[in-house]
């Protein structure tokens, strides 16, 4: 035991000391000589397709790899043993993920490819209806690798889409005319793409599916409805557009630090209602008689279904102001608008009157007034509380200034100029609201009207106070949150360029619609007989039958004369008005 004990202490010795040839090597083993590359370096991939990535080991006779993806998560897509990846069906977050090969010889030695993912390219394959007739129209859409944020574009146009899965989408909008149109899907990005076209045809007979939606009553929501197509003027996503040249020298003139109000909201003010009231009306609502006490040549003549007791502007004290009455028909989708309005027995005594066509972009003729003094409508730039609580306003909105001068821009027609400053805006002028604006410290309610403001801009309409918005009067405003958008400032604000202004050395020249007949189906009848009434008409944008008619679509009408009386056809479009008449004699 002696003797051994002694033997192990010794050869400890010289392994300690690395005597007798007894060495240790603390240092690390040579680098690996094995390298991996993966072809390609970089990939982009759409979610549900399948690539080939390839690989390339040197350093060793093993050539096998092991293929991974990330961090292995299914979510971010699965590889083959023989290098074919699978992108997932959706983007994770980020969308940029790695494929790695990795040498079976030696677990150090790895190459890699960064794949950055997309989302798939839509595949449309149906619409139903196939066939929908001109005005508002809902469609189904069927196909496959539709995704949350697709759009639906009809010809050009967007249209409003709800996404429902991957394989259905609802799409509704406004077809201004008959004709064929192709719709498309297109998916947002990262690599957004459009899917390819099915035709929708669209008949010349109007339908009222989405005007219907809109409640009945004075203040009443549009349930979703937008007035005018979605490439109105009025609807036009303008957070890109250009600015004019002398927006500073335009914003100054105004007053940079002068302070938006909001000239709507609840309650009464010195026994006012603040705002321009509008009621909604449908197919039980009766035609009134319209008499004109100022600009009868510009106005549309009625019948129009306004009852005696709509809402008039200021009302319960309407006083002596513009006396505003803006009433929508749900059955019709017409708007009708007037300006100093007085109730008559069963009648309206009115200084203008004028209506629109909620279905088409309807202009008046150039030069022409309407119940604004742009020749504008009203009710399509009125901030509503409906549109507030929807969250999203979807149009431009209407707001005045002190000063105009002889001018005008579309979509206005109409100029009331009160200065003669070449700095002084035309009527129809567009500010936006400048995308850098923080509307963070604002209440959910002005945040809904500056971010409308910064996408739809609004529209200068009529002369009156400095940054003065519009909208509709309603008890669920809250007056004290809307006086903080007077911290909103006019140097807040850029001038849009516009295309063309248009002063009295270059308003447009154009010919009248042509009416080329009129007729009835008889021209004496016993009272109570039914009468058809037709008209061929060309270039027309909108057509009025008074009396007892009033604006109509289509060629034909039926009326029911009650005594001998005179028809007449009014056939409108921007360059003026043509008239035809028919007589029926009743006995």
């Amino acid at each position: 035991m002696r003797i051994l004990f002694s033997f192990s202490h010794v050869f400890l010795a010289l392994s300690l000391t690395g005597c007798a040839g007894f060495a240790i090597n603390n240092q690390p083993p040579p680098p690996s000589s094995i390298s991996v590359v993966v072809s390609p370096p970089t990939a982009s991939i759409r979610a549900g397709d399948t690539f080939q990535f390839s690989d390339t080991v040197s350093g060793t006779t093993n050539t096998a790899v092991t293929w991974s993806v990330g961090g292995g998560s299914s979510t971010l897509g699965t590889i083959s043993a023989s290098g074919n990846y699978t992108a997932p069906d959706s983007l994770p977050n980020p969308n940029i993920i790695t494929v790695r090969a990795t040498s079976a010889a030696d677990s150090s030695a790895s190459g890699s490819s960064s794949v950055t993912l997309l989302n798939p390219t839509p595949v449309l394959t149906g619409i139903n209806p196939a066939s929908v007739g001109a005005g508002s129209f809902t469609l189904t859409l069927t196909g496959s690798k539709f995704v949350n944020g697709a759009e639906v574009l009809f010809g050009t146009a967007a249209l409003q889409t709800t996404f429902a899965s991957s394989t259905q989408l609802i799409a509704s909008g406004t077809a201004p005319s008959a004709g064929l149109y192709a719709v498309t899907v297109n998916n947002p990005n990262p690599g957004g793409r459009a899917s390819g076209a099915v035709n929708l045809q669209v008949t010349g007979s109007p339908q009222a599916s989405n005007c219907s939606t809109m409640s009945l009553g004075q203040g009443a929501s549009l349930g979703g409805f937008v007035p005018f197509p979605p490439d109105s003027l009025w609807n036009e996503d303008i957070s890109s557009a250009a600015v004019d040249p002398n927006s500073t020298a335009i914003i100054n003139f105004i007053g940079g630090a002068t302070g938006m109000h909001a000239d709507f909201g609840g309650g009464q003010y010195l026994g006012s209602t603040i705002g321009i009231p509008y009621l909604i009306v449908g197919a039980q609502q009766s035609q009134v008689t319209i008499n004109f006490t100022a600009y009868g040549s510009e106005s549309d003549p009625g019948p129009m279904p306004i009852p005696v007791t709509a809402p008039v502007e200021g009302y319960p004290n309407p006083g002596t102001g513009d006396r505003h009455v803006l009433v929508l028909d749900n059955s019709n989708c017409f708007l009708y608008e007037l300006f100093s309005s007085y109730a008559s027995g069963n009648s309206w005594n009115v200084g203008s009157a004028a209506v629109w066509d909620l279905f088409s972009n309807e202009q008046r003729p150039y030069t022409w007034t309407s119940a604004d003094a742009a020749g504008l409508p009203i009710f399509s730039g009125l901030v509503r509380y409906d549109e507030i609580a929807a969250g999203q306003i979807r149009h431009a909105l209407r707001f005045t200034l002190q000063q105009s001068r002889a001018a005008f821009v579309l979509p206005a027609t109409h100029w009331a100029a009160n200065s003669t400053n070449s700095l002084a805006a035309p009527m129809g002028m567009r500010l936006r609201l400048k995308a850098s604006f923080d509307v963070s410290g604002y209440s959910s309610t002005n945040q809904v009207i500056l971010n409308a403001l910064k996408k739809y801009g609004m529209i200068m309409a009529d002369n009156g106070s400095n940054m003065f918005l519009s909208g509709a009067p309603d008890d669920r405003w809250d007056n004290t949150g809307l006086h903080a958008l007077g911290q909103v400032k006019a140097a807040d604000f850029e001038v849009l360029a516009a295309s063309q202004t248009y002063t009295s050395s270059n308003i447009p020249q154009g010919n009248a619609p042509q009416v080329t007949s009129f007729t009835a189906s008889a021209t004496s009848v016993s009272a109570g007989t039914q009468v058809t009434l037709s008209w061929q008409a060309s270039g027309a944008s909108y057509v009025i039958v008074s009396p007892e008619v009033g604006a109509v679509r289509g060629t034909s009408v039926t009326v029911t004369p009650a005594q001998s009386t005179t028809y007449t056809l009014y056939a409108t479009n921007a360059f003026g008005r043509t008239t035809s008449a028919v007589s029926i004699s009743v006995h």
